[in-house]
């Protein structure tokens, strides 16, 4: 998940903070990762993103899990078929990984393609799955992150650790229940 605009729900860390407890609605969020202050990819001429990474537990086959994830980044502002490919947006939700399942569709790759080349995504991963297998590639998380930060693309302050109270809020919270 990340962001870099201000939602219906506030700054970027409201938003991703308010999306996790929306992701409950598709399931049950069994961990979470720290949230990160990561460049931008693609398009620079934009503010930095917050990014995170959730677990889900969820019965819902993969087009419905990616219906309710689309519906959840449009209750905060998002709206694909207007924005700028790689550009500012107030929430994006990703399905990175469900399962060992691998699927090539229009609309709908499993894992996600871009997954091994992004340290945005591989950081905050590692954090909750270290040891998760990414299929199609063989490889746990742990592995392709520590080749991206070989070929010194993890390695920049272009992924940085942040302090939120709106996040670290939304732990204390989850932690009482």
């Amino acid at each position: 998940m990340g962001g870099n605009l201000a939602s219906c729900a506030g700054k970027p860390e409201a938003t991703l903070a308010a999306a996790v407890l929306r992701l409950e609605s598709l399931g049950r969020v069994t961990a979470r990762s720290s949230l990160y202050s990561t460049e931008p990819v693609g398009f620079a001429a934009q503010p930095r993103f917050l990014n995170a990474v959730v677990a889900l537990e969820t019965d819902l086959a993969a087009r419905e899990l990616l219906a309710g994830l689309m519906a959840i980044e449009q209750e905060f502002g998002r709206d694909r078929s207007a924005g700028i490919a790689n550009g500012p947006r107030t929430l994006d939700l990703d399905l990175l990984l469900l399962g060992d399942l691998e699927i090539d569709e229009p609309d709908l790759e499993i894992p996600h393609p871009r997954l091994a080349e992004r340290a945005f995504v591989l950081t905050p991963l590692a954090e909750i799955a270290p040891d998760a297998v990414v299929s199609g590639l063989g490889k746990s998380v742990r592995q392709l992150l520590g080749r991206l930060r070989e070929d010194g693309q993890g390695d920049s302050d272009a992924v940085v650790r942040v302090e939120s109270m709106e996040w670290d809020a939304l732990q204390a919270a989850r932690a009482s229940n």
